[in-house]
């Protein structure tokens, strides 16, 4: 049990985190924090924190652990205003979705403190926003990595994989330079993407046209685009380096693809598509392998 736990950013991901803590009895008390007034109000309104306030000071008192769920250009600011009133037994983490810049930060921000900052990145979302958008079972099984610090005493790290295993997640390690370069790949790569087709097909000439006949295969491929503007703008550059090299090798797969059309050539285009459903039905079956509630012995 968590006497006191203070959350940044009370919308999806705080506010989610919040109500899986209360669903499964894990924090006594659930502070939210915010920069709209507005926003906390229907936080504290929707019950997804037992009170709010103003002040880094009141807030820290007596805290347990800390969650920053704020955009990662944040994140400094955000841990340089709590320095002065960070206690000995409190423990911050974040849940940005990117981490050497964060791990930066935190060093910067919290200089001998900064055993008191363990780095957390959980893998789940929605392209909603806001604390309407908060659901408690939104980390049920899935995956939510930490990436200690050196200085990080086993303790610390313990609290913060106990809380999210709290909420349902099922908690892995790795370094921040390993995490960024992982979802550079598989997560800000996608974004990138599918906020440049909707940008792109929005400024055509006859964009009603082509929305008014888009289908579910577009509606799918772009779900992500709908997803916060502040926040992909602040992982993108946060993320630069592992990004760039992302967008140039998919760049060179598309000029590949692109010749493979111009010449016409089908079983080259065949080849591309065919392993790429084979390695995505591959991928789709390990997650529904994983899923799968385990078999029942009905001779028990």
């Amino acid at each position: 049990m968590l006497e006191k736990v203070v959350i940044f950013g009370v919308g999806l991901i705080g506010g989610s985190f919040a109500l899986a803590l209360k669903r499964a009895g894990a924090a006594r008390s659930i502070v939210g924090v915010g920069r709209s007034p507005e926003a906390m109000a229907r936080a504290l309104e929707l019950g997804l924190v037992d009170s709010v306030v103003a002040s880094p000071a009141e807030a820290m008192r007596g805290a347990d652990l800390v969650l920053i769920a704020a955009p990662v250009a944040q994140t400094g600011a955000i841990l340089a205003s709590l320095l002065p009133h960070l206690e000995e037994r409190t423990v911050i983490t974040d849940a940005g979705s990117t981490k050497a810049d964060v791990v930066a930060a935190a060093r910067r921000a919290l200089g001998e403190r900064s055993a008191q900052f363990v780095p957390g990145h959980p893998i789940a979302g929605a392209e909603s926003n806001g604390p309407d958008a908060a659901v408690a079972s939104l980390y049920v099984g899935k995956k939510t990595v930490l990436t200690p610090l050196a200085e990080n005493p086993t303790a610390y790290v313990a609290r913060v994989a106990a809380a999210w295993e709290a909420c349902g997640a099922i908690v892995h390690r790795l370094t921040p330079a390993e995490h960024d370069k992982v979802f550079a790949a598989v997560s800000h790569l996608p974004h990138l993407l599918a906020f440049a087709l909707v940008d792109d097909i929005a400024g055509k000439p006859h964009a009603d046209l082509l929305f008014q006949y888009a289908a579910s295969g577009f509606r799918d491929f772009t779900r992500i685009a709908a997803s916060s503007p502040e926040m992909w703008r602040d992982i993108s550059l946060a993320n630069q380096g592992a990004l760039l090299g992302e967008l140039d090798a998919y760049l060179a797969q598309l000029t590949t693809m692109r010749a493979m059309l111009a010449a016409g050539d089908g079983a080259a285009l065949e080849g591309v598509y065919a392993n790429a459903r084979r390695a995505r039905r591959q991928w789709t079956g390990e997650i529904e392998a994983a899923e799968a509630p385990p078999p029942r012995n009905d001779a028990e």
